[in-house]
């Protein structure tokens, strides 16, 4: 039997080989080609140790179906939004648990849709996968290699002239993953003096986790941009489709601020765009995108979501503090070599040190995130409905309480018996004395 709990909103994903499997993976493919109706299928994967035995299953449900492989070898993921969306591959699977810790696998599936591609989410295939009727057919589709690394970072690069960037030095952090095969393919096409560290590819993640925002992950980097007398730095997760940005210090930048840099050059070129930001970005996104006379566009969180705000509204670019970014340029995907290479030209343009040009963009104190374990999240949420009834209230995604001068959104999670809170306030006193108010209501429930 095929776990159902490995089908998620967004894709598949669980533990290997209890969860995803050799058998999960044939019938994924099996399921995929049923599903898309798909001749083509471009096929990557990143370096987890089960990757290459889960393709040569997933392939063999693939190509027993009559369809053809393209096997884009490893890299990261926003090459298969590349591949799909600007080739004629009629759909495409890559083969990754992004940033989860090295036991987990998964598979984020997307078709060609138009001129650019759609998201497969992962529960959408489960009632084909627990079909038990697969007749092979007559004739197997083929395996075929092809590689679009070059290609793709050569079309990012078209995108951007390089004589405005700066020769700063960069620590880059590739987390032994998937940024480790692209970066260096920079070299000598951009004028900055790179650093790199945990280049060498390894599906163990022996430097860190996976997870840049997992306590401890970044102190590499961080130490590695003050030993080198760095200008800044960035750390990529696994599949290098989410990318963090360190400044002088070696201080994480908050992702709200990252937003607003990237938005900065977004709408000095395209005035009026739409930028997506999510529900628990701090209200300094909404405020300054339109001040740097762009459109605002709030959307759940989760970067499915952020994405198809982005294409539902005409927005150009779209982030959230996961640290994941989409770009119109890349077919609405997330891409850490874009934001990248943005990044390098907005800080290029500035005299003022990162640490310093970030001060602009974060105007409040916000929390992290809280995660409280609680028995009847439905309880919790009318509760604070009902405390806080006096508030502005929305609910795109969970309950914002809204008083103006401070909010907080509390959200349900959608894969764990868990509520998300965020709370944002004007000075640090009051978010400490609201962070107290709220988490006592909560624990008396």
């Amino acid at each position: 039997m095929i776990s159902a709990e490995i089908f998620r909103s967004y894709d598949v994903r669980g533990i290997y080989p209890g969860e995803v499997n050799e058998d999960a993976a044939f019938a994924i493919g099996v399921a995929f080609v049923k599903y898309t109706g798909a001749k083509t299928i471009a096929v990557g994967r990143d370096m987890r140790l089960s990757s290459q035995v889960l393709f040569d299953s997933l392939c063999k449900g693939i190509i027993q179906s009559g369809c053809d492989v393209y096997d884009l070898g490893q890299g990261p993921t926003e090459i298969l939004y590349f591949a799909v969306g600007g080739g004629d591959y009629d759909a495409g699977i890559m083969i990754t648990a992004s940033h989860n810790p090295k036991e987990y696998n998964g598979f984020k599936l997307i078709k060609k849709e138009g001129k650019g591609f759609s998201m497969v989410r992962g529960k959408d295939l489960y009632a084909l996968v627990s079909e038990d009727n697969f007749i092979p057919e007559a004739i197997e589709g083929d395996i075929k290699t092809i590689d679009l690394r070059q290609d793709y970072v050569d079309y990012c690069l078209s995108l951007f002239s390089d004589k405005d960037i700066k020769p700063f030095k960069v620590v880059i952090d590739a987390g032994n993953g998937m940024a480790a095969t692209i970066m260096p393919l920079l070299q000598g096409k951009l004028p900055l003096n790179i650093a790199p560290i945990n280049f060498n590819i390894d599906g163990n993640f022996p430097a860190h986790p996976s997870n840049p925002l997992e306590e401890g992950a970044a102190r590499q980097a961080s130490e590695a941009i003050k030993k080198e007398g760095a200008d800044f730095g960035f750390i990529f997760d696994g599949d290098a489709d989410r990318i963090f940005l360190l400044d002088e210090t070696g201080n994480f930048v908050a992702a709200d601020a990252t937003i607003l840099l990237l938005a900065k050059y977004v709408l000095e070129k395209n005035p009026g765009a739409g930028i997506v930001y999510n529900t628990i970005c701090s209200k300094s996104v909404p405020e300054i995108i339109q001040k740097l006379g762009g459109k605002a566009i709030k959307s759940q969180v989760g970067f499915v979501n952020v994405r198809e705000a982005a294409i539902k509204n005409n927005g150009l670019m779209g982030g959230e503090l996961s640290g994941h970014f989409c770009f119109k340029e890349n077919f609405f995907g997330d891409s850490g070599l874009i934001a990248f290479l943005i990044l390098n030209k907005v800080i290029s343009s500035s005299s003022k040190k990162v640490s310093e040009l970030v001060k602009d963009y974060l105007l409040y104190e916000k929390s992290a995130e809280i995660n409280f374990q609680v028995k009847d999240k439905d309880l919790v949420l009318n509760k604070i409905k009902e405390k806080y009834s006096d508030a502005k209230q929305e609910f795109l995604d969970g309950i914002t309480i809204d008083y103006g001068s401070w909010w907080f959104n509390i959200r349900p999670s959608n894969t764990e018996p868990l509520l998300r809170l965020t709370i944002e306030a004007p000075d640090k006193n009051t978010l400490e004395a609201k962070k107290k108010e709220i988490t006592e209501l909560i624990a008396s429930l």
